[in-house]
């Protein structure tokens, strides 16, 4: 039999592989202006006809760039590029609409928030304050420890639970997993109020117990819960099945395998998924009204007694309606704001790996 030579030498890559290199000139003025006479019509109808921004920007610029964008692809691409030039401009406008809009409420809330920020309003209570009271005493001190106590104890029920659900969904062929992934679809959709209420109505109209701390914990436990158990569940089923198949091949049982390689594995999508539900409940404010009892004292006391969180803080202030009152309350939402960021940081550098650590 005649021996087969076969040429291993890697095939090289083209200089010119990039599909976005191939535009000639024409090509490349044809989308110049279908991006710029938009933005120059939409300029001469705010300064010309005194249009209001929103109304020039969803009746000018909008209308405008989608036919220039759906004309330049029809020149360069022909009626495949209708499409393809449409679907770029929505996907941009939109995906530029939200961006805008997150910037806007951060900046809100930075700039009216920050004006309220010295050390007297982080560290102390709002005893001797009243609605008029200006921003020189009183602070949110209280309702920041009541907002971690009821939040870290939310999460020290629910993560254990949501982590457990996700591998029971994940590692096992159980016949009630279609009806558990039925539950906590259905669990995600819950409006908030209707956990307080529920809480409210069982324990504390019939008299079990009174507002407390613990109270608002389990009212927010159905909103965390469907949050973690749903992205652990799909951080597992990210992880390679060849990971865990050499594990299980070189004779590790299953139990090992899934703490030794998969779980590793998974270990920043699992950290999402508790940082995502925290987020989900931190700045809850209808489950902690109907619950937890607002204090201006300082209390650690989950068990009885009222409890302030910077929800329920921020919500008490806006209704009050005084030039002050308002103030404390945009800083308790810088805080909360803050605090979130915080937590976060904390957390993604408690789970970077060793490697990482190493490195740096």
């Amino acid at each position: 039999m005649a021996k087969v030579e076969m040429d291993l030498t890697p095939v090289q890559r083209p200089a010119k592989a990039a599909p976005w290199t191939k535009l000639n000139t024409r090509s490349k003025v044809l989308i110049g202006l279908a991006s710029v006479v938009p933005a120059i019509l939409f300029v001469a109808a705010l300064g010309v006809f005194q249009l209001d921004f929103m109304a020039a920007l969803l009746g000018v610029f909008l209308p405008m760039q989608i036919i220039a964008s759906a004309m330049a692809g029809l020149m360069i691409f022909g009626r495949r590029g209708i499409l393809d030039g449409l679907l770029v401009v929505v996907t941009l406008f939109l995906g530029s609409f939200v961006f805008v809009l997150l910037v806007s409420v951060l900046w809100s809330v930075v700039e009216s928030g920050f004006k309220a920020i010295s050390p007297q309003f982080i560290f102390q209570n709002n005893v001797y304050v009243t609605p008029t009271t200006g921003l020189e005493i009183g602070g949110v001190g209280h309702a920041i420890i009541g907002t971690l106590l009821v939040v870290g104890l939310t999460t020290i029920i629910t993560v254990p639970l949501g982590l457990s659900t996700a591998v029971y969904l994940t590692e096992t062929r159980g016949k009630s997993r279609g009806l558990i992934r039925t539950l906590l679809q259905a669990m995600s959709g819950l409006p908030s109020v209707v956990t307080g209420l529920f809480i409210y109505s069982m324990l504390i109209v019939s008299g079990f117990t009174s507002y407390a701390g613990w109270a608002g914990s389990l009212a927010l436990i159905p909103l965390m819960l469907p949050t973690i158990s749903r992205v652990a569940e799909e951080a597992l089923r990210l992880v390679p099945a060849e990971l865990r198949n050499g594990a299980l091949g070189l004779g590790a049982p299953a139990w090992r395998a899934f703490f030794m390689v998969t779980l590793p594995a998974a270990k920043s999508g699992l950290v999402t998924a508790v940082l995502l539900g925290v987020a989900r409940i931190i700045g809850e404010t209808a489950p902690l009204l109907l619950t937890t009892f607002a204090a201006n004292n300082t209390s650690f006391n989950m068990i009885e007694g009222g409890l302030a969180t910077l929800p329920t803080y921020l919500y008490g202030y806006v209704g009050m309606g005084y030039d002050t009152s308002l103030q404390r309350a945009w800083g308790s939402a810088f805080v909360l704001l803050l605090l979130v960021g915080i937590l976060f940081t904390a957390a993604r550098i408690a789970s970077r790996s060793k490697s990482v650590k190493k490195r740096k």
